[in-house]
């Protein structure tokens, strides 16, 4: 099979393989003379040779005696390369030369590390650009956008993590996972990646989490993008430091037993002139026809996913995050706005596929040979989609008809659940249904459950602060809520500063308020214990893919009360009692799996917590010979107003 149309062979990962026509626009590579709906059964055995990183082979390599530059420019008319190293003087510019795949390629003998610099293209419109490198490893501070000559220097320390959490096992949903989201230029405005490396990492270990996710590094242009509007898919953003102090981060977190997830977004990049666009006189990243290449909620550029060596560069990307930069999973953005061609398009605005369908089947072929790729190469870093638009089959494997992810953000169950708990808990019994409506699809994907930052910006208010009531009220929701989150089935997401009830909205301009800490810290208290015993009870965990491991108990809209099972394996089961109502429900019977004790291990309206003390005196006991909730045994249960508790029991004891 082919990937460019039928010549009998895989497109070379490695780039450089395809050469665009000079004289005329590249017309996106059509699937329709190769696709068929059975092609996706032979996509487990697709793989893209063993060739040198796409990495290797482009941007600026620094050699013993000078600087190696490589780009790719198929349309150009000439190269060249200006920099600190020729006083930026363009009669002084290394000319490069260029083969007969579109790459441009030259040495410098005066170029150093540290030496800024930029591609001057003569682009077949006969007009000159600045550009940046697409393949720079450094870049300058933002709003400067010159490229930066970089050679790493960094000595890893995380041998131990990499062969324990890297040594060739695919990745297994059935582990823990709670994933603490972190803006890293505004968790403490000012921080460096190794200020953040003293730090951040003693607060996630603190806090118990197993992964730190971080709001994209690569380089970007404006702050206010948190990084979404990428330009550097090779450089972590110069504002936090050099890229070696994001290794170091990375490092310290990996020592610390935390493993990394980065933000990767191939779906879009921004218009900036001296970046990705019209790179080379033409539409070479971007698809051509606009219905297809410009984003009408973002006002940015769709690559064009189709073309052989934008696939590549992207791919390239993915992967160099990973080996470069040891990240153990990739989180892709905007799946969706990639999966669709009429993605916020109206009608008549944007062009059907050729079986006159509204699938981006080129997208699709990228996506599939993203997540192939990568597992091939690294069969346990996870990856993980933001899918909005329940396309089916995101965490199925490719093999199998699915797009080959690990694991989905859940946004239904983050819509559906936030959807209750900011109605004020009197009127709740009306929202019932929506807070109970996740059951039903909570094992159709691998799910994530994210509380993420999505949710605290653009007037939304902080997590606690949306829920209803005085201060002591929002932070008896949040303890609930977070409770609720952590025994779901699925694995978890926290976005910074929910860990302790941040009062106001987040801001990435002013960074965390962390006086709201000071009475927040019961919230914080409870993150500690949940995140450990959630790595203590594998019924949280255990089975996260088997419908079969729960059990969907009282479901009381009256009473705003839901209770649920969550099995192990070795014959051990968690209760969680979620009391959504604004008082206390007292002595309130519920099913359970069997008679005996029952313990009373987590209760988030502890005084512990600086909750109000209702509670089961650490311990309920199970009649067995009284059933309720369609289980064969049941107990009563005190829950405080807005409370969960978490009853913890194994067969025979």
């Amino acid at each position: 099979m082919s990937w460019n149309g039928g010549t009998g062979a895989v497109a070379g990962f490695g780039g450089g393989t395809h050469m665009q026509d000079t004289d005329t626009e590249w017309s996106a590579w059509s699937p329709c003379s190769t696709w068929s709906a059975e092609r996706s059964a032979e996509w487990s055995s697709l793989a893209a040779p063993d060739e040198p990183r796409y990495w290797r082979r482009y941007g600026a390599q620094v050699q013993a005696d000078g600087v190696r530059f490589a780009v790719w420019a198929p349309n150009a008319q000439q190269v060249n390369v200006e920099g600190d190293f020729n006083d930026w003087n363009p009669h002084r510019g290394v000319e490069l030369r260029r083969d007969e795949a579109g790459r441009w390629s030259g040495f410098s003998p005066d170029a150093r590390p540290g030496d800024r610099y930029k591609y001057k293209i003569l682009g077949r419109d006969g007009v000159w650009r600045l550009k940046a490198d697409p393949v720079a490893f450094a870049s300058e501070i933002p709003p400067a956008s010159a490229s930066v000559v970089f050679d790493s220097r960094h000595q890893w320390t995380d041998d131990e993590w990499m062969a324990r959490h890297r040594g060739g096992e695919r990745y297994s949903f059935n582990e823990p996972m709670s994933v603490y989201e972190v803006h890293l230029g505004s968790w403490r405005p000012g921080l460096s990646y190794d200020q953040l490396a003293e730090q951040l990492v003693g607060h996630v270990a603190g806090l118990g989490f197993t992964h730190v996710e971080f709001l994209p590094v690569m380089e970007h242009p404006f702050g206010g993008s948190w990084g979404y509007q990428t330009t550097g898919f090779y450089a972590p953003t110069a504002r936090l430091g050099d890229p070696d102090g994001l290794r170091r981060l990375i490092d310290a977190f990996h020592r610390a037993g935390i493993a990394v997830i980065l933000d990767w977004v191939p779906a879009h990049f921004p218009r900036d002139e001296w970046a990705l666009a019209r790179f080379d006189g033409a539409a070479l990243y971007e698809h051509p026809d606009p219905r297809r290449g410009e984003h009408p909620d973002w006002g940015s550029l769709i690559f064009d996913f189709g073309h052989p060596d934008v696939r590549d560069f992207l791919i390239g990307s993915a992967l160099y995050w990973i080996e470069e930069f040891h990240a153990d999973g990739l989180r892709v953005d905007a799946v969706s706005s990639m999966l669709f061609l009429d993605y916020s398009r109206a009608p008549g605005t944007w062009e059907p596929n050729c079986f006159g369908g509204n699938s981006n089947l080129q997208a699709l072929d990228f996506i599939k040979m993203l997540t192939n790729e990568t597992h091939r190469r690294h069969p346990s870093v996870v990856m993980i989609a933001e899918e909005s638009a329940a396309w089916p089959g995101v965490t199925r494997a490719v093999q199998d008809g699915g797009l080959g992810f690990d694991v989905k953000w859940n946004l239904g169950w983050m819509n559906n659940t936030l959807r209750t708990v900011t109605v004020d808990p009197l009127f709740r019994r009306y929202h019932f249904d929506e807070i109970r409506r996740p059951s039903a699809y909570a094992f159709m994907e691998h799910d994530l459950l994210p509380l993420s930052h999505d949710e605290v910006v653009h007037g939304k208010g902080s997590l606690a602060g949306k829920l209803p009531g005085w201060r002591g009220q929002q932070l008896a929701g949040l303890r609930g809520l977070l409770a609720y989150q952590w025994a779901f089935p699925g694995k978890q997401l926290l976005f910074m500063g929910g860990e302790f009830g941040q009062r106001g909205e987040w801001s990435e301009e002013w960074g965390l308020d962390w006086g709201s800490a000071d009475d927040g810290d019961g919230v914080a208290r409870l993150m500690v214990d949940l995140n450990r015993l959630y790595r203590a009870h594998p019924a949280l965990w255990a089975r996260d893919d088997d419908p079969g491991a729960t059990h969907w108990g009282a479901a009381d809209g009256d009473a705003n009360l839901i209770s649920f099972v969550r099995y192990g394996k070795d014959e051990d089961a968690l209760v969680c009692v979620a009391n959504f109502s604004g008082g206390e429900v007292r002595d309130r019977r519920i099913g359970l799996p069997w008679g005996g004790t029952w313990h009373e291990v987590l209760n988030t309206d502890s005084r512990d917590y600086d909750g109000g003390g209702s509670g089961n005196l650490g311990a309920v006991v199970a009649d067995a010979g009284r059933g309720c909730d369609w289980l064969p045994a049941s107990g009563t249960v005190t829950v405080g107003a807005s409370g969960v508790v978490w009853l913890a029991g194994r067969y025979g004891e």
